[in-house]
């Protein structure tokens, strides 16, 4: 199965949120067996950094990001993605714009704790929960 990982996923993982950290690192290692391959948006890598800095440090959240990005593969975010996003039926353009990166790439499902603001999507949408049980 193919995925995008939304942000907070991936914050959850790299940053230790609790109590959302557990089911993260179960899906990261589900990538790690490769049983999934998991992609993420390509401005989801700078969300990480922004928000990782003001948590853990520039050099920590640049070394946790370095390992991510050996994990996943990125869909890039182009003009047609982010013109796509603006006229979306999702209503955060973010969340749009991370959803048009999975249209582009034929990807099967996205994977996020904010499943609500994915309710317009046209591909499966799955919470962390969720999406391990069908794993």
């Amino acid at each position: 199965m193919r995925v995008l990982l939304d942000t907070d996923v991936n914050l959850d993982f790299i940053l230790a949120h609790q109590p959302f950290f557990v089911e993260a690192e179960q899906i990261f290692i589900a990538i790690a067996q490769n049983k999934i391959e998991a992609f993420i948006a390509s401005i989801t890598a700078i969300n990480i950094y922004y928000i990782g800095r003001k948590e853990n440090g520039r050099d920590l959240t640049l070394q946790e990001l370095d390992k991510l990005l050996k994990l996943v593969k990125i869909c890039p975010v182009d003009s047609n993605n982010l013109q796509s996003a603006i006229i979306s039926p999702i209503t955060d353009y973010e969340d749009a714009v991370q959803h048009e990166c999975g249209v582009a790439e034929s990807l099967d499902a996205i994977v996020t704790r904010n499943t609500k603001d994915y309710k317009n999507a046209s591909v499966k949408v799955y919470s962390p929960t969720d999406f391990l049980q069908i794993l």
